[in-house]
């Protein structure tokens, strides 16, 4: 019988996912498996390849798969994630691959539950996030005759997945070959160990086919021996010296072993670096708001690295560049000229009058933006009456995200949704070594919770003692909402969900539209006010509810460190979002 079909909407990842030599150790002697035995060597396989983590989605196409993964949990060899929304579960694999790099795969059944994939596939390929789709379907004879929960599933993510295959149900045939194809094209690995330079990590789909029986009594098999699909390191790419450079780091700006810091150290050029970069540090490191200064008129040349998506001011900047050159080792829809390497200074010789001018500007634009405290002269029943009234004064955005910055530490993660938020922390907290992740592939609200606890639960088992804290505002938390459901078998990670809670969504008042459009219009379709009952959704999905309505509330919570969903009650009115 001849191979399956393979569907690749990107070409680097076709050897990865096409048939090859490899042989598989576990073929049965009449060379086709039941449903059962295919996918319970299928998950053996993932795990030889290096999968920890799966994530499950309870259904009766997917039954093999699903019991398959419960064996080998109760093995010890994998961290069994179940989860009833397969948007949900979709982003909590995103989470876990944005902190692991290693794809969690998802296991769905048929029809609409493979839909619901759809988001976080859209993410995951945008960002280059490693995702691997293990998706159930109905055999050949039941497609195209309006069979019960029943779709064309094997080009549903067309042009949004780096390989998309599907395995008939005649063909169960090799199981170590399709997990070691999948997994190296979902990591942009080859998968003969001859790692392709111009591929990216993202989505792949293993669309599989079973038929009747769907799973057997003993879905427990040995993970075979073979040699797990890897990556190799770019090359060093020299950048030269040039007058008027600034870096610009946007979301997820040290992949494949990128230094944006220690490249504008040693050109001595301004660096400006988002906050989900990993690089917001550094002498170097400047605010973005200096874009909107005479300054930005006179740079020539933007270095790119990861995916700056915060800025009108930084998207501007790479319009009018003469020159934007992008660290990638592929990708699409790059604002400049791709350089396909792991970049490093030619020379150190470089004019630190270019650096100090947008050090010394930054330094005067902070300090006027402080907030004065006048305490001189006051005895000491007037400081202790100071420091009551600023502890129990509202709490802002700004005050916000700086608190839950400065409480963030190396041990720790930060996720920020795209809220109001994220931008009012990208403008006022100053440079830190944390780990921040952001879904800023196309920087959408959906997910937010998910995907954060799926970082959480990455961070917990690596033993580092850290907290997770997803910052987000009140409207991408209830676009969210039901990912609070965690499966009570699981532990739950440590994790705060701080909530910026004040009643709609004003991140369009930055907007044109704002000074245009009828007020009222504006506010029923934009704003779109809300009051919700944060303390009853908490509670009703089992987490503990800390109401924060001033400064002093919002410092206790955020020292306490406990498991939680922390509602903020912000002071701006009309509030948002």
């Amino acid at each position: 019988m001849p191979p399956p079909t393979l569907t690749t909407t990107r070409s680097e990842p076709t050897a990865a996912m096409a048939a090859s030599s490899v042989p598989d150790a576990g073929q049965h002697s009449a060379g086709q498996y039941s449903a059962g035995q295919y996918s319970a060597r299928l998950i053996a396989a993932l795990i030889a390849c290096g999968v920890t983590d799966l994530v499950v989605c309870p259904g009766s196409r997917s039954q093999a798969l699903a019991l398959a993964a419960a064996a080998q949990e109760r093995a010890g060899r994998i961290r069994l994630h179940v989860r009833i929304d397969e948007r949900s579960a979709a982003f909590f694999a995103l989470g876990l691959a944005r902190e692991t790099g290693v794809p969690a795969p998802v296991v769905v059944t048929s029809g609409t539950a493979v839909a619901n994939l759809v988001p976080a596939v859209l993410e995951a390929h945008h960002s280059d996030v490693p995702m691997l789709l293990l998706t159930a379907d109905r055999p050949a004879e039941l497609q195209g005759v309006r069979a019960n929960q029943t779709t064309d599933q094997a080009t549903l993510f067309s042009g949004i997945v780096r390989a998309a295959r599907t395995i008939e149900a005649d063909a169960l045939t090799r199981p170590d070959h399709d997990a070691r194809a999948a997994f190296a094209a979902a990591i942009g690995a080859s998968a003969d160990h001859v790692t392709d330079q111009d591929a990216d990590p993202g989505p792949v789909q293993l669309n599989v086919r079973l038929r009747e029986p769907l799973s057997d009594a003993d879905m427990l098999a040995e993970p075979p021996t073979l040699e797990a699909p890897r990556r190799d390191e770019l090359p060093e790419m020299a950048v030269a010296p040039k007058p008027g450079t600034v870096v610009l780091a946007g979301a997820d700006a040290l992949r494949d072993g990128q230094d944006p810091n220690l490249l504008a150290q040693r050109l001595s050029v301004p660096l400006i670096a988002e906050p989900s970069s990993g690089a917001r540090l550094g002498r170097e490191c400047v605010s973005v708001q200096l874009l909107e200064t005479e300054l930005a008129a006179e740079v020539r040349r933007v270095i790119v690295f990861g995916h700056p998506t915060l800025s009108r001011s930084t998207a501007r900047l790479l319009a009018t560049a003469d020159e934007v050159l992008v660290a990638a080792r592929a990708g699409e829809n790059l604002p400049g000229t791709p350089l396909r390497g792991r970049l490093t200074a030619a020379s150190t010789e470089t004019d630190r009058w270019w650096l100090g001018r947008w050090v010394v500007s930054d330094r005067k634009a902070r300090e006027a933006a402080e907030e004065p405290l006048s305490i001189e002269g006051l005895n000491r029943r007037e400081l202790a009456k100071e420091g009551l009234r600023q502890a129990r004064r509202p709490v802002d955005r700004e005050t916000l995200v700086r608190s839950v910055w400065e409480h963030t530490w190396p041990h720790d993660r930060l996720v920020l949704g795209a809220s109001r938020l994220i931008r009012v922390l990208d403008r006022t907290v100053t440079g830190k070594a944390i780990t921040v992740h952001s879904n800023r592939g196309l920087a959408g609200i959906d997910g937010t919770i998910a995907t954060g606890l799926g970082v959480a639960a990455a961070l917990d088992r690596s033993a580092r003692g850290g907290v997770t804290r997803i910052l987000v505002g009140d409207i991408t938390a209830l676009h969210d909402a039901a990912s609070l459901l965690v499966n009570p078998a699981e532990q739950r990670p440590r994790v705060q969900i701080v909530i910026g809670d004040d009643g709609g969504g004003t991140i369009f008042d930055d907007l044109e539209v704002r000074q245009s459009a009828d007020e009222a219009d504006f506010t029923r379709v934009l704003t779109t006010p809300v009051r919700a009952d944060f303390k009853g959704l908490a509670e009703a999905y089992g987490w503990a509810h800390v109401l924060v309505t001033d400064r002093a509330g919002l410092e206790r919570a955020l020292t306490e460190k406990s498991t939680c969903v922390i509602e903020v009650r912000l002071h701006e009115e009309p509030s948002g979002d």
